[in-house]
């Protein structure tokens, strides 16, 4: 019987952990080629961080506090109006 995907995550980075840095290094590259180009580059792009405004940063927190009163919208209602319910 095969293991299941999260037993073989479980085993590979068990594996990982215990290889000495120059083979990890070969592994890593071996796994990069191995990807699919896209998710790749994705993985390996920098992370841009955006400065929020201050009017933008305002609006979440009025959003966030409106949440946590439970004045939310369900979900269920936002389909309604767009005619999505079922």
């Amino acid at each position: 019987m095969e293991p299941n995907l999260d037993q073989q995550r479980r085993q590979a980075h068990a594996l990982l952990d215990m290889l000495p840095a120059e083979k990890l290094n070969a592994v890593r590259s071996l796994l990069e080629v191995m990807v699919e180009p896209l998710a790749r580059s994705l993985v390996l792009a920098p992370m841009e961080e955006e400065e929020i405004a201050p009017e933008t940063a305002a609006a979440l927190d009025r959003a966030r506090a409106s949440l946590a009163r439970g004045e939310g919208v369900p979900n269920e209602e936002i389909l309604r109006e767009f005619g999505l319910s079922q």
